[in-house]
């Protein structure tokens, strides 16, 4: 198998890409990243990585990125976001990997950019980050949520409204199999369990974080599993 993972220097992205090797040995794991001196050492030095530098604006690298792989992982999101209680909301800044010429929704742009580019090279399944902000027909009403997204709304509105088009770009889009996985409050604390469900649903009840760890597992686990296919789960630390 090759995989080919964005974002791979970022917090949950370099847990993503040591988790794929841990799963899938001597499986390719393709890293592509604007700056490679910012990958781990353990990346730079593993054989079963293939580090690629490029922007997301580049049709050329992103091509070369493309070649051979079976599924696309990507960690990328908007730019950090701390929330008045001190708390991160956000995900890391990918945003560095744009053109500055895409303004308001540089993210969406490049993955309608990277999904017509999987098509060209017949790479079907894509595994996304998401954020609480985009929205679900099986999400139900949760005072929690609400707040939240509504502080990010405002506070941040053009990371939310660039995440909200991430997610329209990846649902409106042909590919055989996409999941969009939503996150809420991220933190670094180490439990793996996570909780898998919609907002306001018996099972994710007020629960408003989750652990980066438990994200990267989850992400590798349906890479195998294929229990989301075609949707678009929030995931929590219970």
């Amino acid at each position: 198998m090759r995989l080919l993972v964005f974002g791979s220097t970022g917090l949950i992205g370099t847990l993503i890409v040591r988790e794929a090797l841990a799963t899938f040995d001597g499986s390719a794991v393709v890293l592509y990243v604007r700056t490679p001196e910012k990958l781990p050492d353990e990346f730079k030095q593993n054989p079963n990585c293939v580090i690629i530098q490029g922007q997301l604006d580049d049709d050329d690298a992103l091509s070369k990125a493309l070649e051979g792989v079976d599924i696309v992982l990507s960690a990328l999101g908007p730019a950090q976001y701390t929330h008045p209680s001190g708390t991160t909301l956000s995900l890391q800044t990918s945003v560095t990997l744009i053109s500055p010429s895409l303004r308001d929704t540089p993210l969406a742009h490049a993955y309608e950019r990277i999904i017509r580019l999987m098509k060209v090279h017949q790479v079907n399944r894509l595994l996304a980050l998401g954020t609480a902000s985009i929205q679900d027909p099986s999400d139900r009403f949760n005072l929690a949520y609400y707040s939240m997204v509504t502080s990010v709304s405002i506070a941040m509105r053009n990371a939310y409204k660039d995440i909200r088009a991430i997610g329209a770009v990846i649902q409106a889009s042909d590919l055989e199999q996409w999941t969009v996985i939503r996150v809420p409050m991220l933190s670094n604390n180490k439990s793996r369990e996570v909780i898998a469900g919609y907002i306001g649903d018996r099972k994710i009840k007020n629960h408003i974080s989750l652990n980066r760890v438990g994200f990267a597992a989850f992400v590798i686990e349906e890479v195998s599993k294929k229990q989301w296919d075609r949707k678009v789960p929030l995931l929590v630390s219970p």
